[in-house]
């Protein structure tokens, strides 16, 4: 399931699918604890859909409007200015303790 399919389903109806999906989980777990599975691969993408699913129901109980947009992302700091923070306060205490 993609992201924007889900966005368009009310909160009922992704409950719904969280627990249809984590019983189809158990179920093919169960199988697996047995015999082989034709598709062993069936469980981690039910894994990540109920991931996804859980994800984009938080969202809208706490009214997030689309996750990941660049206006609700904090503003990252700038890697180079921390580097020469850094060499500068290295070589100051470096050349304190040979005196």
């Amino acid at each position: 399931m993609l992201s924007k399919d889900i966005r368009e389903l009310s909160e009922a109806d992704i409950r719904t699918r969280i627990a249809e999906l984590e019983e189809e989980r158990f179920r093919l777990r169960f199988r697996q604890g047995t015999e082989t599975l034709e598709d062993p691969l069936r469980l981690r993408v039910l894994r990540k859909d109920v991931a996804r699913l859980n994800t984009v129901l938080r969202e809208k109980i706490i009214g997030i409007a689309e996750a990941g947009t660049s206006a609700s992302l904090p503003k990252a700091r700038s890697a180079k200015k921390t580097r020469v923070s850094r060499r500068t306060r290295t070589s100051a205490s470096r050349s304190s303790k040979r005196t």
